[in-house]
């Protein structure tokens, strides 16, 4: 931030001491980036300046160029800096769903050196509080349809002083401020290490924690895994589900598709449903979302409209284990070998995986360009290939949590722990064992859980399933399985006979389940991961 600016400290002076860093490499020669460094001047404006009216943003009811995201982003960022009262390094809370609106606001936090805090959109008052007291957050700019429970956290969030919506005609809404606001905006001189975004975790293991990204970080995610493994060209138009304030989403929706020069068509809804009936119609090549859109997509493909996918050459899976079953299905269906990906949102995106010619089905990948990665055991010795242990990852981008004691428990010896149980083999690549927790140890047996999982996937009366271990007096620990049927399925004692012995014939028969619970679904965060700690507490 420059001295001539009046800088808000807030977060630079939260960050965990510079001993509890991860270390951090800068092996590619792209990755240098300068001292002073904004990543919306780069991503946005040396593009629209270059071809202004290439298309950008794609929606069902609006279209923007890049000149004309430029514009919008201008004018929001003025509005920012002139009447709202943003300071360099200013939260700002985004609530809305994956609108161009939305991302032009989150372009705009950044470019006028604010610090954008994006929230999902289904997130009610109470989780919507802790965020913004967490990050003392004092401005939101949200989607007028969801002012009810934006409303209720003003009164549950002190810290929040004013909120300004959009998607509305009111004379007070973003669209009536903005509309005489110049369109030129001079991106704020923030330095390469200036926070950008935090990036709250999707709770799946208890109370969010807060991670700090700075500018250099928003652009070493595309000079790493999107460069050198997705590889898109400006002629691609990405699509997909995750929101964009999952960090999975906004690289595959907006960070990706901008540093290719290519276009991304947003949807406010993507479920399968709504997936397979944009690809064709908006001509998308490259799609991002979850192992389980994807085995729900493959269930619509057989009906008899049937769904056009040939201009699809990409499709990216990650927030959560892909089955091996589900990688050969989507392969035999469509002929598209699923990219499989490990991320987290303290690496700000995807940090092991491979290039489509690449791919060895069943295994995440190998450790992105830029990268390092090891297995290790409970002393962070690395352990021999083929032994299960604990993942530690280390690149350009890391673990740096907002005032949070946790950080010495994921970053150990300047290694980022992602708390995931790894093996890898002779030829470098990383097979996926189970989350740390998710290990079961049953008479002696370390038995992971998404083992089972994938076994119970490949039977045909199974939708989705859940495992963990529960306490036995006599095993210690016993395979719990927690079982969604497809309809027709009746989830009874025979169905429980014929999933154990299913489980039994397909892998060791000392994994197999001992209790199946039938559920009508599973517990889940915004972003469609599962919470297996909900399950653990009944």
């Amino acid at each position: 931030m420059t001295d001539a600016q009046a800088s808000d400290r807030f977060v630079l002076d939260r960050l965990p001491p510079r001993a509890d860093w991860p270390e951090r490499r800068f092996t590619l020669a792209a990755l240098n980036y300068p001292d002073r460094l904004n990543c919306v001047a780069v991503l946005l404006d040396a593009r629209a300046a270059r071809a202004p009216e290439r298309p950008c943003l794609i929606a069902p009811d609006e279209r923007l160029s890049y000149g004309a995201l430029r514009a919008r982003v201008d004018r929001i960022a003025h509005l920012l800096t002139r009447e709202l009262g943003l300071a360099p390094g200013g939260r700002v809370l985004l609530r809305a769903a994956n609108t161009p609106m939305m991302v032009a606001c989150y372009l705009a936090v950044m470019k006028a050196g604010g610090v954008v805090v994006a929230t999902m959109p289904m997130l009610r008052a109470r989780e919507l509080a802790y965020p913004i007291e967490k990050a003392r957050i004092a401005l939101a700019l949200c989607d007028a349809r969801l002012a009810g429970e934006m409303e209720a956290a003003r009164a549950l969030a002190p810290a929040l002083r004013q909120v300004v919506y959009f998607n509305t005609a009111a004379p007070d809404g973003l669209e009536a401020r903005i509309a005489d606001m110049p369109d030129r905006f001079d991106a704020v001189d923030t330095a390469a290490e200036d926070p950008a975004l935090i990036g709250f975790t999707s709770g799946t293991t208890g109370e969010p924690k807060g991670t700090v990204h700075f500018h250099r970080d928003v652009l070493a995610v595309c000079d790493s895994y999107s460069r050198h493994v997705l590889r898109p060209t400006a002629e691609d138009r990405f699509i997909g589900s995750p929101p964009l304030a999952f960090t999975f989403g906004l690289g595959g929706l907006v960070l990706f598709p901008l540093h290719a020069g290519a276009s991304t068509v947003l949807l406010e809804r993507a479920g399968p449903d709504e997936l397979l009936e944009a690809i064709p119609r908006f001509g998308a090549t490259i799609c991002f979302t979850a192992p389980t859109a994807y085995r729900a997509m493959l269930g619509r493909l057989g009906r008899p409209a049937g769904h056009d996918l040939s201009g699809l050459r990409r499709c990216v899976s990650a927030g959560e284990t892909l089955p091996k079953a589900t990688w050969d299905a989507w392969f035999a269906a469509t002929g598209l070998r699923l990219m499989d990906g490990i991320g987290a949102t303290e690496m700000l995106h995807i940090f092991i995986a491979a290039r489509e010619e690449e791919i060895r089905p069943g295994a995440t990948g190998r450790p992105v360009p830029g990268y390092e990665a090891r297995v290790v055991d409970a002393g962070m010795r690395e352990v021999a290939d083929g032994t299960p242990g604990l993942l530690a990852v280390r690149g350009p981008t890391g673990c740096r949590y907002l005032d949070d004691a946790r950080q010495r428990r994921y970053v150990r010896d300047g290694w980022n722990l992602t708390g995931d149980t790894f093996v890898r083999d002779a030829d470098g690549y990383f097979w996926f064992q189970a989350r740390a927790d998710d290990m079961i140890v049953s008479a002696g047996y370390n038995i992971a859980g998404p083992e089972v999982e994938a076994a119970l996937l490949l039977h045909p009366a199974v939708a989705e399933c859940a495992v963990i271990g529960t306490a036995d007096a006599e095993r210690g620990q016993v395979v719990r399985a927690f079982v969604v049927l497809k309809p027709g399925h009746a989830g009874d004692a025979a169905m429980t006979r014929a999933l154990q012995d299913f489980v039994k014939a397909t892998i060791a028969p000392y994994k197999y389940p001992r209790a199946i619970e039938y559920r009508d679904q599973l517990p889940k965060t915004q972003t469609g991961k599962l919470q297996r700690f909900r399950l653990r507490e009944g």
